[in-house]
């Protein structure tokens, strides 16, 4: 999906004087015009209790920034913790944790609909044409969304915090953070039928070209329980290989290329690894420096990798594009905690 956007911002002019004028200068304002360029979004938390969180929308054709879209476009901020974003059936679907909502927006990020009732939502992931799974850091359960309603119709008990989720066939696997298990959810009767073990802190998961679904978990450093890898067969529910990391390692933000034979992730650094690899890395493509980073994520048509450095999580995040052999590329500004990004 490709798209277009001209926006009119305020163009200020600060003067400084020793005297006030009685009557202010009027506003000029700036036509900025983007390129047909796919364009990038990032997902800003901001700051816990701040109200501050945001969505920034990065043009690489340009190379220019909106930091906060969603208010430029809707005159008010999005709410309290954006924790990420999907985009299903020409809508955006806008996940905001500490504001217990889902925020449904166009194509132009205007908001459409907003789904209430959440207690504190995480990840967004379409399950059918009308139907969608929300997990959750609070409530022991997904939340069972109608599309069409834009209103919550059930739920599923799922006990601990669930974090990202991936479907194979009519089958959800969701991560689990509290405890060492990736549930399973059958899609056509909203019930969870399997748990598989894949070590304790598990937050992120994809499915590669094969199908078959990696599930990484952090491990639990007072426990002296090693971050762990899994790969896992959908058809047999069974981890058909694992790695374990190093004592130390806490990884995280596992993601994959366009091709889906590749995995990233982060541990301190940057790392990549084939889907077939019979390791792990033993080096990063991008070592860490004195950055910070904490979101991660592929571009599929331009095969870049975007890193967000969230510095001291108050100041505004560094982005950090990189090539697929790690070479930095660009770099620009997004808004306060970016923890993740969305490709069109």
């Amino acid at each position: 999906m490709k798209s277009q956007f001209l926006f009119l911002f305020p163009f200020c002019l600060f003067l400084l004087a020793s005297c006030v004028k009685d009557k202010p200068e009027p506003v000029k304002e700036e036509l900025v015009s983007f390129s047909n360029k796919a364009k990038v979004y990032v997902v800003n938390e901001g700051n816990f209790m701040s109200g501050n969180a945001s969505v920034s929308l990065y043009d690489p054709g340009t190379n220019s920034v909106v930091e906060d879209i969603y208010k430029t476009q809707n005159g008010t901020g999005i709410g309290d913790v954006a924790q990420s974003m999907y985009y299903y059936n020409s809508d955006y679907y806008l996940v905001v944790n500490n504001s217990n909502k889902v925020v449904v927006c166009d194509r132009e990020m205007k908001m459409k609909a907003s789904i209430s009732g959440f207690t504190s939502p995480r990840y967004f992931l379409p399950v059918g044409n009308s139907k969608a799974y929300v997990s959750d850091l609070y409530s022991n359960s997904i939340q069972v969304v109608n599309l069409s309603t834009k209103s919550i119709s059930g739920n599923i008990p799922c006990y601990g915090w669930t974090e990202q989720m991936a479907q194979v066939y009519n089958k959800v696997f969701v991560c689990n953070v509290k405890r060492d298990l990736c549930f399973v959810i059958d899609v056509t009767t909203n019930k969870k039928t399997d748990s598989i073990s894949v070590g304790p802190n598990a937050s992120s998961l994809v499915r590669d070209a094969n199908d078959k679904i990696w599930v990484l978990s952090a491990g639990n450093a007072t426990a002296s329980v090693l971050a762990r890898l899994s790969r896992i067969n959908p058809q047999t529910l069974q981890v058909d290989q694992y790695f374990d990391f190093s004592t130390g390692d806490s990884p995280s933000a596992l993601c994959l290329n366009k091709g889906k034979d590749t995995l990233f992730f982060l541990n301190k650094g940057i790392f990549k690894m084939g889907i077939n690899s019979s390791s792990l890395p033993s080096q990063p493509i991008v070592a860490q420096g004195n950055r910070n980073y904490y979101g991660l994520g592929v571009q599929g048509d331009t095969y870049r990798i975007y890193a967000s450095d969230a510095l001291d999580f108050i100041q505004r995040s560094n982005v950090y594009i990189f090539d697929m052999n790690g070479n930095e590329k660009s770099f620009f500004k997004a808004g306060t905690n970016a923890n993740g990004f969305w490709f069109e």
